[in-house]
């Protein structure tokens, strides 16, 4: 029996999610959001999904109205008699707490996947997660997605003649190494020290940097301190170009000054999240494509591993 599929989208995804739709073939579905003057919020669906393969695309970028957005729309699902909801985060939010580093902290991802769960989600499809393993933190599906098929094509159509990766910290080297593979290029590595969340103390590069066109690859940029301390100290080391590859454009704080400010040649993104404020520096690449053809597959019951380049 084939279900009927409904794409719908929460507030703040909701140009990504109309590209989604438009590569998908169909238009978003009718919902609305009601909000109260203290500031609570009420979402309905205009339309009935009795039956339907609901998918709601909705990153969880800070605020947190946005989750909570989201686990709304998948409980309204849930009451309506959806057949199956599956929750298309982008981005997941809360990814980096992941464990206890420290003592007596939360492990946010955990307490996300959580309430998920709860709310009545029965597949998660996702971007570039923070941590692979909190895949695991679900007793149901995740299909997580690669941002390495929009990047890759991209770096190689540079045809930089000295090209480098750059792991921006000793976490980022297997996304790292997964992409030197692929292009078969040599990789470097930052080592750097904090004493608290957004604040590099001191760092440092092992590999030689001297003469390469450097690209440094991570999952998401913040502040943009590790990415341009990381930038200009290369280049003080004779690096001949420094560029970066991001897939979460989180750009907190004073990210986009400190970016415009660095001696960076570009910084690459995806519209996972939608920007802030336009930046010369700043390419955004859609992810719009990918993500249409990952929701076919699943809705037919196909194999989704075409769709990934590396790991």
């Amino acid at each position: 029996m084939s279900y009927q599929v409904k794409l719908f989208s929460g507030s703040i995804t909701r140009h990504l999610a109309e590209n989604i739709a438009k590569n998908y073939g169909q238009d978003l579905g009718k919902v609305s959001l009601l909000r109260f003057s203290d500031g609570e919020f009420q979402t309905s669906y205009e339309e009935t999904v009795r039956g339907s393969d609901v998918f709601i695309i909705q990153s969880t970028v800070p605020p947190t109205d946005n989750l909570f957005e989201l686990l709304l729309m998948i409980d309204a699902a849930k009451r309506a008699s959806a057949h199956q909801i599956i929750a298309v985060l982008p981005y997941f939010g809360f990814a980096r707490q992941d464990r206890k580093d420290q003592p007596r902290v939360a492990i946010g991802a955990k307490m996300v996947a959580n309430l998920l769960s709860a709310a009545g989600a029965t597949r998660i499809i996702t971007m570039d997660l923070h941590a692979d393993q909190i895949q695991g933190f679900f007793d149901f599906p995740v299909d997580h997605l690669y941002a390495s098929s929009i990047f890759l094509p991209y770096i190689q159509s540079l045809n930089l003649p000295n090209l480098t990766m750059a792991a921006p910290d000793m976490g980022g080297t297997k996304r790292a190494n997964a992409y030197a593979k692929f292009l078969k290029s040599d990789i470097v590595i930052c080592y750097k020290q904090r004493t608290k969340a957004n604040v590099v103390d001191s760092m440092t590069v092992i590999g030689e940097v001297e003469g390469k066109d450097i690209v440094l690859v991570d999952d998401l940029i913040d502040t943009g301190g590790t990415l341009t301390k990381a930038s200009d100290m290369m280049l003080d080391r004779g690096a001949k170009s420094v560029r970066a590859v991001c897939t979460h454009a989180v750009l907190s704080g004073k990210a986009y000054e400190n970016i415009e400010k660095s001696r960076i040649t570009e910084l690459v993104v995806t519209d996972t999240i939608p920007l802030r404020q336009e930046s010369p520096k700043i390419k955004v690449l859609s992810v719009a494509s990918l993500f249409a053809k990952v929701l076919h597959s699943v809705h037919n019951h196909e194999s989704i591993a075409s769709n990934f380049i590396v790991a």
